[in-house]
């Protein structure tokens, strides 16, 4: 009779732009420990997969991996499985980025193993139903998804011992069942006990198999999972219980699992990735019912198998800095496309249309977009690298597509589809785009000749897994858990940072509040600020490529109007914002006003980012009231410095930006840059007008 086998795909993956130190951290805990081991056990046959910003960094700063690795493969040990070559979310990218990225990270297998991958892995596992055409196109004979993929669409877990047949258009894949327990089992229970599943699996199932795939960063990368795995031998003593099963159970790479055996059938798989992104992707409070459901139905596995959070792109509206790089993402594809279609001579021109391509595709590796206990968007440096990258390919497309070394754009276009229009400035020195239903305000600031983006920070705001914080929960058990499971924190006291923003993270908004509003309560985001006027939709009057105008809604109290004019100075531009306020009620009113500005250059306690004021310098992580017209904020890194001066002002609030957020390594505090108020007090009666500039000039540093 034919043999049981467990079907074992183990993932590796680093984001774009993830400190060097993580990697090597990864590297020495889990990537080196795992292949040495898998080389100690001969019998022991796996599907790895590993990402192309992981590949990329082995191949330059661990080439020997690379014989590691071919050896396991050569001897039939291995099988190098490919995938989107940056890790994009494939529904969310256009179908030519999607074969790019596939065939990108096949070629790259075939270069350095000798062999074109067969199967694919699915970054997050975000299964939606046309993808067997986009994956059968690009070469892929089949990938894995959770289980809950199959029980969503109403398969038992019985009936997922083997795989089945995925049809979009005539188009098939065949697609591997990912069990559950067995991921919830391995490495974190006995592995007595995870043999004795396999063992009562094998006898319900003869000859059929159970697939597994996962992280290898949980084994030696998350909390605790080193000592576990490795110096208390976990991997060892279930190896050695694979190998002395030989009587009854078999390993198997995905490939010869499927080659050797018909499908159990056809499937028809719905949108889903695995459950705990579901829960993540659910806004706040539908998430926080969906958790008392999970707790009122924990012992009925009949219900639990229907109960699904959300989908994969909510993330893109439940964080519109999520769905702004994401439409940023879109918008500079288009460009790179349409340079693709254009006649250039061979040479620079041909080399630079390559460099946008690659750099697009960088930009769309998926940790940025989304938040979990894994995913990126509250990682001021994985935002930054992808916006950068998306940066990096425009301006190549922009200069490209333009006849003159200098020149200037304006569009109005609904840039991040949500029915709105935004007015997009671009020139061969800055991209600026503004949102006149956001209060008139910038929501993105770049500056091409460093490839710096200026704003990039994250509103902060309720998530669920704050009430943890709020009220921790009694203990744990004792032993290595799950990351799902677990409660840590990075800083005591960290719940003092739950503050929460009224608007989106954007420069140049104009908050008018009472004369008895403080520093500590602008800190508290307790200011009160007139809202129409902060946040109200703006009504454009005029649109150039230098210029553009605004007027606020009309109300009883206030009404504003608000102008940009973009100029280039040396060494960079600069943004002048005019701003009036003119008061409609009848009688006086004492108040003040403030034009807000954000700035993020990401570190803040190294010694090379800082504020200057009056001579001195002051860490990023600044807190102040700052008398004086005149700020600056320098990056001696990344080679540049803002200079705001604000016309009367009587000073400035500086103060952090600060998010809590829960991670793989817990809850921690993060920088996501720094908010700026030139304060002006002003006294208005009826019809009376105040009048204030900002100016916001950014420039090389030598």
């Amino acid at each position: 009779m034919r043999k049981f086998e467990l079907v074992l795909l183990i993932h590796a993956h680093q984001p774009v732009g993830n400190f060097d130190d993580v990697f090597e951290n990864a590297y020495v805990k889990s990537y080196l420990p795992f292949v040495q081991l898998l080389s100690r056990h001969p019998e022991i046959r796996v599907g790895l997969h590993y990402t192309g910003p992981l590949l990329e960094w082995i191949e330059q700063k661990h080439p020997e991996y690379f014989d590691l690795v071919r050896q396991l493969s050569s001897r039939g040990q291995a099988e190098i499985v490919g995938g989107g070559f940056y890790e994009p979310i494939l529904v969310a990218i256009p179908p030519k980025d999607r074969h790019a990225q596939i065939t990108r990270l096949a070629e790259y297998i075939e270069k350095q193993f000798g062999a074109r991958p067969k199967g694919a892995w699915l970054a997050e596992r975000v299964w939606e139903p046309q993808l067997p055409s986009t994956l059968a196109a690009a070469g892929v004979d089949y990938t894995l998804v959770d289980d809950n993929h199959f029980i969503a669409a109403g398969f038992e877990l019985e009936q997922l011992y083997g795989d089945y047949i995925v049809e979009d258009l005539g188009h098939i894949v065949r697609v591997l069942p990912g069990l559950r327990p067995l991921r919830y089992y391995i490495p974190f229970r006995q592995a007595s006990e995870t043999m004795e599943y396999l063992r009562r699996a094998a006898s319900a199932h003869p000859g059929g198999f159970a697939a597994m795939g996962d992280d290898m960063e949980k084994f030696g990368v998350w909390p605790g999972t080193y000592d576990l795995c490795y110096r208390e031998g976990w991997m060892e003593q279930f190896f050695t219980a694979l190998e002395q099963s030989a009587d009854w159970l078999a390993l198997s790479t995905p490939s010869d699992a499927i080659r050797s055996r018909p499908p159990l059938g056809r499937a028809d798989l719905p949108v889903a990735s695995y459950n705990e992104m579901g829960e993540w992707a659910l806004p706040m409070p539908a998430r926080t019912r969906y958790h008392e459901l999970l707790r009122e139905f924990s012992s009925r596995d009949d219900v639990l198998s229907f109960l699904r959070g959300g989908i994969w792109r909510e993330f893109l509206s439940k964080y519109r800095e999520a769905n702004l790089m994401h439409k940023k993402m879109l918008h500079v594809s288009e460009k790179v496309s349409a340079l693709a279609r254009t006649r250039t001579r061979r040479g620079k021109s041909e080399s630079e249309r390559a460099l946008a391509e690659t750099s697009l595709l960088r930009g769309q590796c998926n940790d940025a977009y989304w938040h979990g206990v894994f995913g990126g968007l509250y990682s001021p440096h994985l935002r930054t690298a992808a916006w950068q990258a998306l940066e990096a390919a425009e301006t190549i497309a922009d200069r490209l597509s333009h006849r003159t070394r200098q020149f200037a754009d304006a569009r109005t276009i609904d840039f991040d589809r949500d029915g709105r229009d935004e007015i997009y400035l671009t020139s061969d020195q800055y991209a600026a785009l503004i949102s006149p239903d956001d209060g008139g305000t910038i929501s993105a600031i770049d500056f091409r000749p460093r490839n710096l983006t200026l704003i990039n920070s994250l509103q902060r705001r309720p998530e669920a897994y704050h009430a943890k914080l709020r009220n921790p929960p009694a203990g744990q058990t004792q032993g290595v858990h799950s990351i799902h499971e677990q409660m840590r924190t990075k800083e005591v006291g960290v719940e003092r940072w739950l503050n929460y923003d009224h608007w989106p993270r954007s420069a140049f908004r104009l908050l008018v509040f009472g004369r008895d509003k403080t520093f500590e309560d602008c800190k508290a985001v307790q200011l009160d600020e007139d809202r129409a006027l902060a946040g109200g939709a703006y009504r454009v009057n005029e649109v150039s490529p230098k210029r553009v105008a605004l007027a606020s809604p009309e109300c009883d109290a206030w009404c504003a109007e608000k102008s940009f004019s973009f100029e280039v100075v040396t060494g960079g531009f600069a943004i002048t914002c005019e701003a009036s306020i003119r008061r409609n009620a009848p009688g006086a009113a004492a108040l003040n006003v403030a034009i807000e500005m954000v700035v993020n250059f990401l570190a803040p306690s190294t010694p090379d980012r800082y504020f200057e004021s009056d001579g001195r310098r002051f860490p990023l992580r600044w807190a102040a009231e700052v008398p004086g017209r005149e700020l600056r904020i320098v990056d001696e890194w990344q080679k540049a410095a803002v200079e705001i001066r604000a016309r009367n002002a009587r000073e400035f609030w500086v103060s952090p930006i600060d998010t809590v957020s829960e991670s793989e390594d817990g809850f921690e505090r993060i920088y996501q840059g720094s908010q700026l108020l030139a304060i002006w007090p002003v006294d208005l009666s009826e019809n009376e007008e105040w009048r204030g500039q900002i100016v916001f000039t950014v420039a090389q540093l030598d």
